[in-house]
């Protein structure tokens, strides 16, 4: 049966059946040393010419060679110890050795934290450049750190719901992905930019405490540290308020943080208005730590009462600063009509480090208020019953008041592991302009694919 690497130093003495990948090789006089690597480490493993056959097939070892290795587990010669590595202390004289598969020499060193290489070729070979230590333990913190947050929600009675992918094209700021549908031709599925539809409607569905781990899809151009597809945690409630949830998600984040990583100090500062804290610091997502150049340090706050909507340039009209699903605070309903652009939000903003890592807010919940903003935003009635009418229809079956939050989790994760980029913590991300370029997409259909799908590429 195999050992796990990280289990060796348990089994001074005893056989070990151990498997995983050649991680280096040194030849010192006679004696061949490999590291062999498995998911959970590091060990070393001996070879003497005593056995000479056994001896000559160690000699062909390559890194990334993927081997299974038996022999009895001993203390290392006084001296040849490593302090640094769990096993440093002993090592492993093998008795048996089987090659499972070869392996190309890899166009990049694993043995690196990899930021010296440049992002092209770790893209088209990240299969590989998920060997290496930094990046598997990013993933497997983001595990542990997903498995927190599940806890935390389970054990306060909500529900884990999964939306779909395949939905309607509603625009809520970005471009939508489309997916032509084969069986309705000229009709297109969009991908969502976000569950917040489905989730309210799972509100009107009485659920009442929902979340999930959700994908989402937005059209952008390149921006800095953007991703055509990320990962948000959603969460909805009924019958909150603000305070409800910023309580809960403080309570949450502080939670998490202490259990997956204990090294991080917490701060969290005081509730700041948009309108204070664009005076102030003239950021509506200000950087509040003591020392910037401590990576330890997590300087959290809320940012509250936005403007409901902001003047937008390019398009030279009212848009919402946050979606078009966003309360409006009620001392402010007269103005919606009369003077919208002084009108404020029941949105909240969860800021860290200077990054917002999640935004949320008390949503509409009643059909004519939810015209009235479409009216603001130059939504016909048409054209918003056409977009939305679904949901204006489920606001007439006793719809509840309810409210939520999405968190950001790539960009949460690239902050608690301290990485330059969300591409750093996310399996198979895509490049600065949207590619994968170890699958090589997007790609280009077939024509039968497009004939089945109704479509013609128009070439320019």
């Amino acid at each position: 049966m195999r050992t796990l690497i990280k289990d060796v130093k348990d089994f001074t003495g005893k056989e070990v059946e151990l498997a995983g990948w050649v991680h280096t090789r040194r030849d010192h006089g006679k004696i061949i040393f490999i590291d062999l690597r498995d998911r959970s480490g590091l060990v070393q493993l001996v070879f003497t010419p005593k056995d000479k056959e056994l001896y000559e097939q160690a000699g062909k070892l390559r890194p990334e060679w993927v081997v299974r290795a038996a022999g009895t587990v001993t203390t290392r010669p006084a001296g040849q110890e490593n302090p640094n590595l769990p096993n440093g202390a002993v090592e492993v004289p093998v008795r048996v050795l089987r090659v499972e598969n070869e392996a190309a020499t890899p166009p990049f060193a694993l043995d690196t934290d990899g930021y010296e290489v440049g992002e092209e070729v770790r893209m088209q070979y990240r299969y590989l450049d998920l060997r290496r230590a930094r990046l598997a333990r990013n993933l497997r913190m983001r595990s542990t750190t997903m498995n927190e947050l599940r806890r935390f929600l389970l054990a306060r009675d909500f529900t884990e719901v999964e939306t779909p992918i395949l939905t309607k094209s509603t625009p809520e700021g970005a471009r939508d992905y489309l997916v032509p549908s084969r069986v309705h031709p000229g009709s297109f599925y969009a991908l969502p930019q976000s569950p917040q539809q489905y989730k309210q409607l799972l509100m009107v569905a009485g659920l009442e405490r929902y979340f999930q781990v959700a994908k989402c899809f937005r059209d952008e151009d390149t921006r800095g540290d953007r991703q055509p597809e990320f990962t948000q945690l959603d969460i909805e409630m009924s019958f909150t308020e603000e305070s409800e949830v910023m309580d809960l998600v403080k309570e949450m984040v502080t939670t998490m943080i202490f259990a997956a990583f204990p090294e991080k100090r917490i701060t969290w500062h005081p509730v700041l208005s948009y309108e204070d804290a664009m005076a102030k610091y003239n950021s509506d997502k200000p950087d509040l730590r003591k020392d910037k150049n401590d990576q330890n340090e997590l300087a959290l706050l809320w940012v509250t009462d936005f403007p409901l909507l902001e003047y937008s340039e390019t398009e030279k009209r009212l848009v919402s600063m946050h979606h078009p699903f966003t309360a409006p605070q009620a001392s402010d309903l007269e103005l919606l009509d009369s003077d919208p652009a002084k009108v404020k939000a029941r949105a909240y903003d969860l800021v860290m480090n200077g990054y917002e890592i999640g935004g949320g807010s008390i949503r509409i919940h009643e059909r004519p208020v939810q015209e009235r903003v479409f009216k603001v935003l130059g939504i016909s009635a048409a054209t918003a019953e056409a977009r939305f009418g679904h949901l204006l229809k489920a606001f007439e079956f006793g719809a509840p008041p309810h409210g939520g939050i999405a968190l950001g989790l790539d960009r949460l994760f690239a902050i608690l592991l301290r990485e330059p980029n969300i591409r750093e913590v996310m399996a198979f991300p895509k490049t600065g302009d949207g590619r994968d370029l170890m699958m090589n997409a997007p790609s280009e259909a077939d024509a039968a694919q497009l004939k089945e799908l109704h479509l013609k590429i128009e070439k320019r």
